[in-house]
């Protein structure tokens, strides 16, 4: 069967151009005027761009879908913002779950209370234990009940890779950072084969909605009480209800050491010989986040000090990046304080840029570390949308950084003119999913226009706007070179290439920069099929 897309621009390796594409039998076959490819192919369908640009379909380097999409059916906060407006929804969802054990779900921001933090009195108006985790997942909100099923009280040590945050006298508040969700978040109840299994569906169709046909789950492993996904992708990709292209990164257990080797190497080879699934990529969390101060820095935070948490030894890290490198893994490293940049890249010396090793969220990079990506081969992982002045930016970040490290963060201009190669992802359900949101931000450095931050008073103000990028480099990352990352065939528009494609409802690259965010997918094909079309 042969496609014709006509009547719009293209996003090709050489940019934006006006042309016509031409796929056969779900291959990009040729790119070229109109009118030549439609004499190669006599009775073909066509595509009308109707002045739209048809571009590679995205791929998320970063992102969670499985836990979006469990989120999603649970009590779900990511799409509203303050007090008010999450107890109104979760007492909404308790009176119609009545027969839940539990009230779980997520999506809450830290900038909605007062230092971030919530209280387990807040949700104690609820007959059943709660445990919601806040947008990040860097911590979750507890009330009492689910502290006492838990056996958290004031002589609760801290686990080593977490903390139980406490009052004046040393009670549990109902917030737990970090590791220390686990201690309540086992405890909830598991989904089912079939919980993960629709969580996948409804994560992939509101994937291709936004014109993203590939991924890299972030974490395929059991975190912060979520369950194993690799058996549900394997499951998916045997049956061929997973369409997208995709890679996880396995889940490194920080408690382990070099032990868990022989159990990853089994991981990955239960997805060998897949098409749509490959467990190449280990994902290794090396810190926390700024706001709760668990993020790795060089010198203490001001006003409250301490210099966060190196999740794993870094004299150890190396040897354990080594060994990973020698058996051909790719590290997908989360790092957002400066000191963990630092330890990663550190580890990261000597290895093998074959295996397109990156880095993810990279908040603060010190400038020293800057040109280190590109002389190692190390891919800059970017999530735009974080790159704004918002609440938790404004009120629970800068304060405690201070200068000059408050001017460190996500330098994406500074990585480019050092030669570092670019990927992107938005770790939804974190932030939104929509590549064009995130890219919007990256070369205004404010938030879009629709996004529950857009109010705030210095939302549309561009935050450290020395480090723009422009939208070709922005939406290169999101296609070419997020695909590079996963080695995945799609990614461009050239002959040859799988017609993995997405058609935008306008050109972004003909709108004035502050309305990027207004652009909108309206069709997505998966090797020439379409899986999504805007009603």
């Amino acid at each position: 069967m042969n496609i014709l897309f006509r009547g719009g621009r293209v996003f090709a390796p050489e940019g934006v151009r006006a042309a016509a594409v031409l796929v056969s039998d779900g291959v990009i076959s040729a790119v070229g005027p109109e009118e030549e490819l439609a004499r190669r192919a006599p009775g073909h369908e066509s595509v009308d761009l109707d002045g739209g640009l048809l571009v590679p379909g995205f791929t998320d380097a970063h992102l969670h879908p499985i836990q979006a999409g469990l989120e999603r059916a649970k009590c779900d906060l990511s799409e509203i913002f303050g007090l008010d407006a999450y107890i109104a929804k979760i007492s909404d969802y308790a009176t119609k779950n009545p027969s839940k054990e539990w009230i779980d779900g997520g999506g809450w921001d830290m900038s909605a209370f007062p230092g971030g933090l919530p209280h387990r009195d807040q949700l104690d108006f609820l007959d059943r234990p709660a445990y919601l985790i806040q947008r990040d997942h860097h911590a979750a909100w507890v009330n009492t009940r689910a502290l006492e099923r838990a056996g958290i009280t004031r002589d609760t040590p801290d686990p080593v890779d977490g903390r139980i945050e406490r009052d004046g006298v040393g009670d549990p508040t109902g917030v737990l950072h970090e590791g220390a969700m686990d201690l309540v978040g086992l405890l909830t109840p598991r989904p089912t084969a079939q919980d993960l299994e629709d969580a996948l569906a409804d994560a992939q169709a509101h994937l291709f909605s936004l014109g993203i046909t590939g991924w890299q789950d972030a974490i395929v492993g059991s975190y912060a009480g979520s369950q194993d996904q690799l058996p549900t992708y394997v499951a998916a990709a045997r049956s061929g209800r997973l369409r997208a292209r995709v890679v996880g990164a396995l889940w490194w257990d920080r408690t382990r050491g070099l032990d868990q080797i022989d159990d990853l190497l089994d991981r990955r080879s239960r997805a060998e010989g897949l098409d749509r699934f490959r467990a190449t990529s280990v994902k290794i969390m090396q810190d926390g986040i700024t706001e709760n101060f668990t993020a790795a820095t060089l010198e203490p935070y001001c006003l409250c000090g301490g210099t966060g948490l190196s999740y794993v030894d870094p004299a150890k890290l190396k040897e354990y990046v080594a060994e990973l490198d020698r058996h051909g893994f790719q590290v997908h490293f989360h790092a957002i304080g400066e000191r963990a940049v630092r330890e990663a890249l550190d580890s990261l010396e000597g290895t093998d840029p074959a295996n397109r090793h990156h880095m993810a969220h990279l908040q603060i990079i010190e400038p020293s570390d800057v040109p280190r990506f590109a002389h190692l081969g190390v891919t800059a992982n970017l999530q735009p949308l974080w790159a704004t002045h918002h609440a938790q930016m404004d009120e629970l970040t800068l304060p405690y950084l201070g200068e000059p490290r408050s001017s460190w963060q996500y330098p994406f201009a500074d990585l480019l003119a050092g030669g570092t190669r670019f990927c992107a992802g938005s770790d939804w359900p974190v932030s939104s999913a929509d590549p064009l949101k995130g890219m919007h931000v990256a070369v205004n450095r404010t938030e879009p226009g629709d996004s529950v931050h857009a109010g705030y008073p210095t939302a549309q103000t561009p935050f450290l706007p020395g480090q723009r990028i422009d939208l070709t480099t922005a939406m290169t990352a999101y296609t070419t070179g997020s695909a590079w990352i996963n080695r995945s065939p799609a990614g461009t528009i050239e002959p040859g290439r799988p017609a993995d494609l997405a058609v935008l409802d306008r050109d972004p690259f003909e709108l004035p920069a502050g309305d990027i965010w207004t652009t909108r997918v309206r069709m997505t094909f998966v090797d020439g099929v379409p899986v999504y079309e805007r009603p």
